[in-house]
């Protein structure tokens, strides 16, 4: 297991239900020994002016599941997890129903990570792929 403690699907949406990710409905729904799996639903909220799922709200999902497994393996209490680098592929268009996010590490140091985001229509096929690099920094004293 990668995650500093077992966590529950409800700690971390939790987490998910609070700022931009509450805004967007994003929710995990699988938590596993190395991977977490986040939904949203492609609506309104994400959508561009011609009816397609925007290329910025695949990259918000990613970067906010990425994020959050990222701030799973570390100790929160010291060290805190911050985006350094997005880049995202957008593979095909969607325009209903819901996308699921799948993200597995490429890499885990002790100051950085590096998260694959495979973005999937309903069907499993493949929406949008992404890769994040978190910069694991040290909290400030308080």
């Amino acid at each position: 297991m990668i995650w500093h403690r077992p966590y529950t699907l409800e700690e971390i949406n939790d987490l998910f239900a609070i700022n931009m990710t509450g805004f967007l409905d994003i929710k995990a729904i699988s938590i596993t020994d190395d991977a977490i799996v986040a939904e949203m639903p492609v609506n309104e909220k994400v959508k561009q002016p011609y009816g397609l799922l925007h290329g910025g709200a695949s990259c918000v999902l990613a970067e906010s599941v990425g994020s959050v497994a990222s701030n799973l393996v570390i100790d929160s209490d010291v060290y805190a997890g911050v985006g350094l680098e997005i880049n995202a592929n957008h593979i095909r268009p969607v325009t209903k129903g819901t996308v699921k996010a799948t993200c597995t590490p490429l890499h885990i140091g002790k100051t950085t990570h590096v998260w694959d985001i495979r973005i999937t229509n309903e069907r499993d096929a493949l929406v949008c792929i992404s890769r994040l690099t978190i910069a694991v920094i040290k909290k400030p004293q308080t």
